[in-house]
C-alpha cells in the first residue's frame, strides 16, 4: 500500500509540474510569436548597403501618435530593442555627414514634424525600467527635423523602408496615418 501511495503521489507531482510549466509558458512569449515582431529592411544599390533592424508594433485600435507614442517625447522608433541603422558607406543627411557604421535610431514625434536622431551608442534595450527611452543625447551624431505627411490610408503595423524612386534616397517610417521621410544622399 505504501509503495502504491508513493507512485500515486509521484504521478500527481509530475502532473502538477507539467501543468505549472504549461501555464507559465502559455502566459509568456517563449513559445509565442512576439506581439511586435522583429524585422530587417535592407537596401543594396550599386556598392551601397543599408540595413535597419527594428520591432514592428501593431495599431490594434489604439491612438498611436499623441497617445501610445506621446508627442514631444523620445521614442525608440519601434518596440522592444532599440532600432538600429547600418550603412557601409558615408551618407549625407541634412548637410551633415554620417560615417559608415552602425547607429541606433531615435525619434521625437510631433503632429507636424518629427525630430530624427542617429546615435552612436548601441543600447541593449529601447527603454529603461521606467519605460523612458534609453537614448543618451551626447551620443547623437545627427539630429534633424523632417515634416510629417498625413496619409488617408491607415497603416496597421509600424513600417520602416527605403524609398529610392525619387531622385534621391529616403528612409521612410509609416504607421497609422502618419509618414515621414528622411532624405539620404551618398557622396558619389
Amino acid at each position: 500500500m505504501n509503495k502504491l501511495f508513493k507512485w500515486f503521489f509521484g504521478f500527481l507531482l509530475v502532473i502538477a509540474i507539467g501543468l505549472f510549466c504549461y501555464s507559465y509558458f502559455d502566459d509568456n512569449s517563449l513559445l509565442k510569436p512576439r506581439k511586435s515582431p522583429i524585422d530587417t529592411v535592407s537596401l543594396a544599390q550599386n556598392d551601397l548597403q543599408m540595413d535597419v533592424v527594428y520591432n514592428r508594433p501593431y495599431k490594434r485600435g489604439r491612438e498611436i501618435f499623441g497617445g501610445l507614442v506621446p508627442y514631444k517625447e523620445v521614442w525608440r522608433t519601434g518596440a522592444n530593442e532599440a532600432t538600429t541603422f547600418k550603412t557601409n558607406k558615408p551618407l549625407k543627411i541634412n548637410n551633415d555627414s554620417l560615417p559608415a557604421g552602425k547607429y541606433t535610431l531615435w525619434t521625437i514625434p510631433n503632429d507636424s514634424t518629427w525630430q530624427v536622431m542617429f546615435n552612436t551608442k548601441q543600447y541593449s534595450w529601447g527603454v529603461d525600467t521606467e519605460m523612458k527611452a534609453m537614448r543618451e543625447p551626447e551620443f547623437d551624431i545627427i539630429n534633424l527635423t523632417v515634416p510629417v505627411q498625413h496619409i488617408d490610408k491607415t497603416i496597421e503595423q509600424f513600417t520602416i523602408g527605403f524609398d529610392s524612386t525619387l531622385d534621391h534616397l529616403a528612409l521612410t517610417m509609416v504607421w497609422d496615418q502618419t509618414k515621414i521621410a528622411v532624405p539620404l544622399n551618398t557622396f558619389d
